[in-house]
């Protein structure tokens, strides 16, 4: 009789539920969608129990598409957006809608922070770049201008812990999900005294740190009437969306480094350590495996600018979308490498790493009447890998050496791109069979160890086989090593210019 592990993968527009084997087999997964509250002043919220009304039926979903025996699951784990102040009452009862990772109207709270600590003696603490993002501002906000909410709150929780504790009853959050509170030492791995001072939070509105394989608990008979999971379930603890996906695309070791190509892009791999470099470039989060962190350097719109860029350039194409991307392919090829001298800037959103500058701008730059669709295709493909690949040489600079890179997401489908990609960084690439399908792949395997159904993580093995590999063509790697320095010349000589925007 097959046994199963179940995994919610908790997005920003959605919870999509995986159902695995044992033995590394991705059975079934369904997706339910759910709203997104924004308004002005850069707000933005969720209602938890949406995220909740998702599970369960996602779960019900599962177990009949299946066609399996609720009872041949053997835990369930979580996959979960991070950063977010969800408030519950000591009934666990949401308080207030939760502001979530993408809420940034604490910025002057920010600033607060800022004034009694700098931002590198709070990157060394923490980890992190010190950010209106994080959940620590957030309910700094709530305390300054809804005094009642943050009266009423007994802990704060992001989307995965809500939904722990409405299985288990338990209050308790991972040390990834910690990472993006903004409060956490990332060496102690503990709530920090100083910084909570700082902030003027209390300790006791934030919950125990666990581990991510903990069992959390299990799920209880009110819990099972409602997402048909059997009362008993074990119910593993997880951890935040990234290093979750990080996981499910074998990063559970040191030496093996991932590059995800969706909208947004990072690179990430699994360290001892965490690292730390000048110009605060990278940040680093705690790893769900047990003892490892996961430094990350990511770009705002590395796979966006790719998805602008046909839009914009195939207006006049009425096909389907697989004949449009099978042309953006053979563009990559027609044009020669450096895209004839024009360059692109990929910061249509602003940028995170290794800029860290919200007013930074997309620009073509050089472009003559000799420029073709063709090779605007291949600028964006490559002002995309040099900015990538300047957080690939901070990485190296930490003698954290990177030899090769797991490609994911949706870019990964993308051939021209990848070998592009290669000779920028001269590394080679590889592709697995899943490709977007890591962090549900993760939480899987989270719940695995937890229960010890696995030893450990390297069962990623069985659930992961790269099928294709590109290496780096010696013939392109003078052209872009001139176009890289030149790709950095054209920021620093606009950045000015992007300030006053």
């Amino acid at each position: 009789m097959a046994s199963y592990l179940l995994a919610h993968d908790l997005g920003t527009s959605g919870n999509k539920a995986t159902l695995f084997t044992t033995d590394g087999v991705l059975v079934e997964s369904t997706v339910y969608s759910y709203g997104l509250n924004v308004s002005a002043g850069h707000r933005a919220e969720q209602n938890a129990d949406d995220w909740w009304r998702a599970v369960c039926e996602t779960t019900r979903q599962l177990i009949e598409k299946a066609k399996i025996v609720p009872s041949d699951i053997e835990a369930v784990s979580f996959s979960g957006h991070m950063m977010g102040c969800l408030c519950v009452d000591r009934d666990g009862v949401p308080v207030r809608d939760s502001l979530i990772w993408a809420d940034l109207r604490s910025s002057a709270e920010e600033e607060r922070i800022r004034r009694q600590i700098s931002d590198e003696a709070y990157y060394y603490l923490t980890g992190q770049r010190l950010s209106a993002s994080y959940s620590a501002p957030k309910l700094m906000w709530l305390k300054e201008h809804e005094p009642e909410t943050y009266r009423k709150t007994y802990k704060t929780l992001n989307a995965k812990d809500y939904i722990i504790l409405r299985l288990t009853g338990e209050f308790l959050t991972d040390p990834s999900d910690a990472s993006g509170v903004g409060l956490m030492d990332i060496k102690k791995l503990q709530w920090s005294d100083e910084l909570l001072e700082i902030c003027g939070l209390d300790r006791e509105k934030y919950p125990d740190i666990v581990p991510s394989v903990s069992v959390a608990g299990h799920v209880t008979a009110e819990a099972a009437a409602q997402c048909g999971l059997p009362a008993g379930t074990p119910v593993v603890t997880g951890g935040g969306d990234g290093p979750c996906a990080a996981v499910g695309s074998g990063i559970t070791k040191e030496g093996v480094a991932n590059l995800s190509l969706g909208t947004s892009s990072w690179i990430s791999f699994a360290s001892r350590d965490p690292i730390v470099n000048d110009g605060m470039i990278s940040f680093s989060l705690a790893h769900i495996v047990p003892g490892y962190y996961m430094p990350c350097g990511p770009m705002q719109c590395g796979g966006g600018s790719m998805s602008w860029a046909v839009r914009e350039l195939y207006k006049d194409r009425t096909d389907d979308k697989n004949a449009v991307y099978a042309d953006v392919n053979r563009c990559a090829g027609v044009s020669p490498a450096g895209a004839k001298g024009l360059m692109f800037l990929p910061y249509l959103l602003g940028e995170r790493s290794p800029r860290w500058n919200n007013h930074a701008k997309g620009a073509y730059i050089g472009l003559t009447f000799e420029h073709t669709r063709e090779d605007m295709i291949r600028a964006v493909m490559e002002g995309v890998g040099y900015n990538l690949n300047m957080i690939l040489e901070a990485f190296n600079r930490s003698e954290k050496r990177i030899s090769e890179l797991i490609v994911l997401g949706g870019g990964a489908r993308n051939p021209a791109w990848l070998q592009i990609l290669s000779d920028i960084f001269g590394l080679p690439l590889n592709v697995p069979n899943y490709l977007e399908e890591a962090a549900s792949m993760g939480a899987a395997i989270t719940a695995g160890v937890g229960i010890r159904a696995f030893a450990d993580f390297s069962v990623i093995d069985k659930f992961l086989q790269n099928v294709s590999r590109f290496e780096p063509c010696g013939a392109d790697r003078a052209v872009y090593r001139e176009m890289q320095a030149r790709f950095d010349e054209c920021y620093h000589a606009l950045e000015p210019i992007f300030n006053k925007m």
